[in-house]
């Protein structure tokens, strides 16, 4: 199943108002199980450049299941993934894409967020994921 548009902008208003209670900028992605986008929003003073940031954030979580800090962690020099980034035109692997899991413990999409530090990405890309769904799949042998 993928994430409905409803869900999508609830993730979104979420995001959004951690967003300001933070006192920060963000570009928000909501992206289906395949990768397309649902829904984006960039709030009034978010930089330019993150709107990329946060889409790809967004795919890289739904391609691999995992939090893109998680696929970070894994990509450093020496690691099992290193230079994954490179891969399917771009990925991004630090913290601020995180998954979005159904009911069934399905990934019906992900979330990505850009335009601060990536706690602050990360925190606020957690309130948006977490109001329609979990963030965790079941276990792999890749996920830390």
């Amino acid at each position: 199943m993928h994430v409905t548009i409803e869900q999508a902008e609830t993730a979104i208003a979420a995001a959004k108002a951690k967003a300001a209670e933070l006192g920060t900028q963000m570009c928000i992605a909501v992206v289906d199980s395949g990768g397309n986008l649902k829904a984006f929003y960039r709030m009034d003073g978010a930089w330019v450049g993150s709107i990329d940031i946060a889409q790809k954030k967004a795919k890289t979580s739904v391609f691999f299941g995992m939090m893109t800090g998680q696929i970070g962690a894994l990509s450093q020099p020496g690691g099992p993934l290193y230079g994954i980034e490179h891969s399917n035109d771009g990925l991004i692997t630090f913290p601020g894409g995180i998954p979005i899991v159904d009911a069934d413990g399905e990934m019906s999409g992900a979330i990505g967020v850009s335009g601060s530090t990536v706690e602050n990405d990360h925190v606020v890309a957690e309130a948006g994921a977490s109001t329609i769904g979990k963030t965790e799949l079941p276990a792999h042998p890749w996920r830390t």
